[in-house]
């Protein structure tokens, strides 16, 4: 199937959603780096709603564990796991078209998959700030270009339907972070990717905004004991006067007022107000236990 096959099929099945229990039921879902972390909490949570969902990631054989083991805890939904590179063009485009053939549509485009790589300025090579760069700023430009003709198509065929874009951006894209600044730059450049996909997107009912979680301590992006950030920021010396990953884990815990980690369902109830909501798009929501304020 190439994509205007894609686009002719979604506008003929455009009145078809699956019923199933759940504030989403009907909703078709897809999650970029859903087979772990956040991405995989946000797909669990999006089927518990009623969704029907298409995980994608780059490490196919985790994200189809995944699927059957959400497939055996939802049985009313249908989570269905999908290859993805989202710094590739092809691999995007292909995914696009083998999410709306297999969900029959896409209703919500969650844009999650992401990298870190922490460092200084004065050790920070350019390859490792390209592979940053790539996934986290080109990665949701690609994913939001073709996804968005899909939504565009279902939108053509009925006017009333609404769909949404959701970035899953950061806390540091709304302040800087020191020794951090390759993954800050890319999440402050994905809200103005958010706010100016909004703009041109709004006229076919397209929502594009974006979620910024504080820091998921128990996923393995801070966990990991090898590539972890509490890891990475050891190494780094990015905590003064830390000596243990435990000394960094309690600074970063301090930093909250709620004194705890974002968890993927804090994330799935912004993504919901995203969802649910039809009069607010290019917005940016912090849930990071009122570390950041907005003013």
């Amino acid at each position: 199937m190439d994509m205007a096959q894609a686009k002719r099929l979604v506008r003929e099945r455009v009145r078809e959603r699956p019923a199933a229990e759940g504030r989403l039921s009907g909703k078709l879902a897809v999650v970029t780096g859903a087979a772990q972390g956040f991405g995989l909490g946000i797909a669990g949570e999006l089927l518990r709603a009623g969704a029907h969902v298409a995980l994608a990631d780059l490490n196919l054989p985790l994200a189809q564990r995944a699927a059957a083991e959400l497939n055996a805890a939802f049985p009313e939904t249908r989570a269905y796991a999908l290859p993805a590179d989202v710094s590739d063009r092809a691999s995007v485009e292909q995914l696009v078209i083998s999410a709306a053939e297999v969900l029959g549509g896409i209703d919500i485009f969650v844009a999650n998959a992401g990298v870190l790589k922490a460092g200084r300025l004065d050790e920070m090579t350019e390859a490792d700030f390209d592979f940053v760069t790539r996934v986290n700023y080109k990665g949701f430009f690609l994913c939001a270009k073709y996804v968005s003709e899909i939504m565009r198509a279902q939108f053509e065929a009925d006017g009333t339907r609404w769909s949404d874009i959701i970035q899953i951006n950061s806390k540091s894209g709304l302040i800087g972070s020191k020794a951090n600044f390759a993954y800050a730059g890319g999440k402050f450049g994905g809200i103005g990717l958010t706010q100016s996909f909004a703009l041109e997107l709004i006229p076919y009912q397209i929502k594009v905004n974006a979620v910024c979680p504080g820091n998921y301590y128990d996923g393995p992006l801070w966990s990991d004991p090898e590539k972890g950030l509490f890891v990475q920021y050891l190494r780094a010396g990015k905590v003064p006067g830390a000596a243990t990953v435990r000394d960094v884990r309690d600074f970063y815990l301090s930093k909250s007022p709620i004194r705890r980690g974002c968890t993927p369902r804090d994330v799935a109830t912004a993504l919901f107000y995203c969802v649910e909501q039809t009069f607010e798009t290019g917005q940016a929501i912090p849930v990071s236990g009122g570390q950041i304020m907005l003013s």
